[in-house]
């Protein structure tokens, strides 16, 4: 039964279903690999393997009287660390939020425990969602299971390599500017951004609320279009949630290439690596033999996405984490009796080096004198880049780009340059800050056997077509991938 985690999706959702595998022995396969290895990789903050076993348990003896929750009751989930589960610890990996144990469930997660998913929460992060390689944790750095010298992608860092690493099947993260896409990219996986309010945020811990979006990873297809169907929907606690149709999995069916208009980049105007800038252009031809007709789009306005994206999300963060302030929960230091000093203690103490720098470039930017100049042009722009975007897609069906400039960097390697971890994130930031859904798809590796993804994007609410082009790329074999069985 030890191959049993190497197993896709959709082998194991059909295994549960026909029998000839319970939650249990996949559980406990899944508790096995963790064991041997995330003293490796590092995606678990921690693990309650009873717990996990018992609800494993009862799904098998659910099954066992004919009275199964779904057909996907007993399939193992990750949860990153900012969504939560009432009774577990949601800490954000931040020493401000470290015992804070959530009162209530996430909408997200209400709506998995009634299909009969067996959770395996904490999955690492950069604190707050605030970074791009899981370097920002508080209590550790994620690797990639492909080379563990190597960063897996952030902020959902944790979540991509534990399905990487066939620690699970699927998982949970959320993506503010490229947080679910990249990390997915970088660990050979696939991972989908939603249209902004496709799926509700209501607990999840939020960064930048007009940006942020839960979303999923799995090591195939099936797992993304299962979970986009279970998590979508209308929530009287989130007011951002759109009154849209339902997406409905079973439209999800391979498109034909032929004379479909594929929206791409000029290379030339990016900096790419050389093997990700290879791929992309053997991946353009692939489709335009098969009767893809190429559009070259004006990509100009992408180079302000950056500053755009980072004052707003900086801006938004300042205003949400003000609430952490040591007096109604979390960590709380106080050492002289005055108010002012339990603020700034408890916050100094509490909040990591990177998730400072952005509280005060976001407190700086939202300032008397400062807000126009900085966060209203910024708002302006975003509504530019929005405007493009629907310009877009007047002229293609579909955009086809890199997901990451490169693949993974080594640890340590960006970490004394803020503006360049924060270039990592050039070709994902644009598509949050327009609120139009995205996926990475794996598109093989590079010559030092790294993952590169390839990003497609549609308008707004049009997952379905999204993820039917999804499908027909994944039939390329430019696109083929082995995720590693032995993490070195």
């Amino acid at each position: 039964m030890k191959d049993i985690i190497f197993l896709t999706y959709s082998e194991i959702k059909k295994k549960l279903n026909d029998g000839s595998l319970t939650s249990q022995e996949l559980v406990s396969a899944y508790l096995e690999r963790i064991k041997s290895s995330d003293t490796k990789v590092k995606a678990f903050l921690n693990l309650n393997a009873d717990k996990i076993l018992t609800e494993a348990k009862a799904s098998d003896d659910r099954r066992k009287v004919g009275k199964p929750f779904s057909e996907f009751d007993g399939i193992p989930i990750g949860i990153k660390d900012n969504i939560c589960i009432r009774g577990e610890i949601t800490s954000c990996s931040s020493k401000i939020l470290e015992n804070f144990e959530s009162p209530y469930d996430a909408t997200v997660i209400t709506k998995l425990k009634e299909k009969g998913f067996v959770f395996f929460p904490r999955l690492n992060m950069d604190e707050f969602a605030m970074g791009s390689s899981t370097e920002n944790s508080a209590f550790q750095t994620s690797k990639n299971p492909f080379d563990t010298d190597r960063i897996p992608g952030g902020s959902s860092g944790g979540s991509a390599a534990a399905v990487a690493a066939s620690m699970l099947p699927i998982s949970l993260g959320s993506d503010t500017g490229g947080s679910i896409r990249q990390p997915a990219s970088l660990c050979g996986i696939w991972g989908l951004k939603p249209t902004y309010g496709r799926v509700s945020r209501y607990g999840l811990v939020a960064y930048a609320s007009s940006l942020d979006q839960i979303g999923p990873f799995s090591n195939d297809m099936e797992g993304i279009s299962d979970l986009l169907e279970i998590l979508s929907g209308l929530d009287s606690k989130d007011q951002t949630t759109a009154k849209v149709d339902h997406f409905d999995s079973k439209s999800v069916s391979s498109m034909d290439w032929k004379g479909k208009k594929i929206g791409i980049m000029k290379t030339e105007d990016f900096n790419f690596s050389p093997d990700v800038n290879a791929r992309y252009l053997e991946i353009l031809k692939s489709l335009e033999e098969k009767g893809a007709e190429l559009v070259a789009l004006d990509f100009s306005l992408l180079k302000y996405a950056i500053p755009v994206y980072y004052l707003i999300a900086t801006a938004e963060c300042s205003s949400n984490l003000s609430r952490f302030d040591g007096i109604r929960y979390g960590l709380r230091k106080e050492t002289s009796g005055k108010l002012d000093d339990l603020y700034s203690e408890s916050r100094s103490a509490g909040f990591g080096k990177e998730v400072k720098r952005r509280i005060l470039l976001g407190t700086f930017s939202l300032s008397s004198g400062y807000y126009d100049a900085y966060y209203g042009k910024a708002q302006k722009a975003r509504v530019l880049i929005r405007r493009q975007y629907a310009d877009f897609f007047k002229s293609v069906d579909i955009i086809v780009q890199p997901t990451s400039p490169t693949t993974a960097f080594k640890v340590g390697e960006k970490t004394k340059d803020p503006i360049q971890m924060y270039q990592a994130d050039i070709l994902t930031t644009s598509v949050n800050l327009a609120g139009v859904p995205a996926i990475s798809c794996p598109a093989g590796v590079d010559q030092n056997g790294l993952p590169i993804g390839i990003q497609l994007t549609t308008s707004h609410f049009d997952e379905v077509k999204l993820l039917s082009y999804a499908k027909s790329l994944s039939q390329l074999d430019l696109c083929k991938i082995t995720l590693p069985k032995e993490i070195k």
